[in-house]
């Protein structure tokens, strides 16, 4: 990753912990940060561990990126922090956003999980920032580990040192669930038994979303406000979808880890290929980046969403990264500042189909055989 980006980059166990490591360094407790309301729920809830108060910036209706110039004035006055999403891939304005921080003395912040190999003008994301942050989840499939990239090489070691306190033990039982969940995931796939999997872990009570978003427990969310924890306050709601965030990673995950991510150029390729194929159909928004990107997933518009991802389930595609309703509109004012503009983000997340371009040629399938129906964004005319 170093040679990649050509910055200083330090290993964490997930692009999560990464991101509290890099806010708790350089926002004070109390700030304000810029963030894309169609996000992740769980980085609303890493900001808020960190001590900072989540503000949802407008966005584009075509791609769910920030639209710098909707943001008013009196939202850039106060804030501490911006924080890009770079959603699905699709970069957020970069360039713009580093000259807007520069002025106001503040430090951009890249979340770049979804965004290996995708780039701005020939430069690639997570170089802008003072830090960016990078999941090996995503396009490597590690199902751990991250990266902190920083512009500062002379921080690397105080950020370690930030790492490390907050890293938990890894014990045995841990690396061997993560040794054999490749293998268990593929049986039950491979049996079909994806339904009848999901049905125990509701019976049991331990499956943690029941819908897109996880249950927000307001009560208990501003009890750990008012405790000033940080990440232990909050442990419960970023851990969710993976609870080893913060455990220190042993040579199982280590050298699996290693080994997915000398394949990354080849799977960046296949997924370029893929968002080519996906960007050519008629579910496509408009417009691409400066070129076509390795997307993690190309964010197809389509009139019926729901549909459309019942559609890919019957094919054994499950479409996950979903992230409707907003923010904002999840979280109310008592956590979160509402975007001024709050309608180009319900709109996209509405109906926004997350498509993996490593399986274009079934999500074409699937959609022609429902007779999926593209729709525009507001204000657009197809032409």
């Amino acid at each position: 990753m170093r040679q990649r980006l050509g910055r200083e980059c330090l290993y964490v166990p997930s692009c999560r912990l990464g991101l509290y490591v890099a806010l708790r360094h350089w926002c004070k407790p109390g700030g304000r940060v810029l963030m894309s309301p169609v996000n992740d729920d769980v980085i609303m809830f890493v900001v808020l561990a960190a001590g900072l108060r989540p503000v949802q910036a407008p966005l584009s209706a075509r791609d769910g990126s920030i639209d710098l110039a909707a943001v008013p004035e009196s939202d850039w006055r106060g804030l501490s922090a911006v924080l890009t999403t770079n959603l699905y891939g699709n970069p957020d304005p970069a360039p713009e956003l580093r000259a807007r921080c520069d002025a106001l003395g503040i430090p951009l912040i890249e979340d770049a999980a979804h965004a290996i190999g995708s780039e701005v003008d020939g430069r690639a994301v997570g170089t802008f920032g003072d830090a960016a942050v990078f999941s090996l989840s995503k396009h490597v499939g590690a199902k751990t580990g991250g990266f902190l990239a920083m512009a500062d090489p002379g921080l690397r070691t105080e950020l370690a040192a930030a790492r490390d306190a907050l890293l938990r033990p890894a014990g045995l039982a841990a690396e061997l669930a993560y040794a054999v969940r490749p293998y268990a995931e593929a049986g039950v796939r491979g049996l079909r038994l994806v339904r009848a999997a999901r049905g125990l872990l509701r019976a049991a009570g331990a499956e943690e979303r029941r819908g897109i978003r996880m249950e927000l427990r307001p009560g208990e969310l501003k009890e750990a406000l008012a405790d000033a924890r940080g990440l232990d306050g909050f442990d419960s709601w970023v851990r969710v979808d993976m609870h080893p965030y913060r455990i220190t990673p042993g040579r199982v995950r280590l050298r699996r880890t290693e080994r997915l991510l000398s394949g990354l150029d080849p799977l960046l390729g296949a997924h370029r290929a893929g968002t080519e194929r996906l960007l050519a159909t008629r579910w496509a928004p408009a417009g691409t980046h400066g070129g076509v990107q390795p997307l993690f997933r190309v964010p197809l518009l389509v009139a019926d969403r729901d549909a459309a991802v019942t559609a890919l389930a019957k094919r054994r595609i499950t479409t996950g990264y979903l992230y409707d309703p907003p923010l904002d509109v999840y979280a109310g004012d008592v956590f979160t500042d509402a975007s001024p503009h709050p309608a180009p983000a319900a709109w996209f997340a509405r109906h926004a189909l997350p498509a993996d371009p490593l399986r274009a040629g079934q999500v074409i399938a699937a959609l022609d055989e429902l007779g999926a129906e593209p729709v525009l964004p507001p204000g657009h005319d197809g032409g």
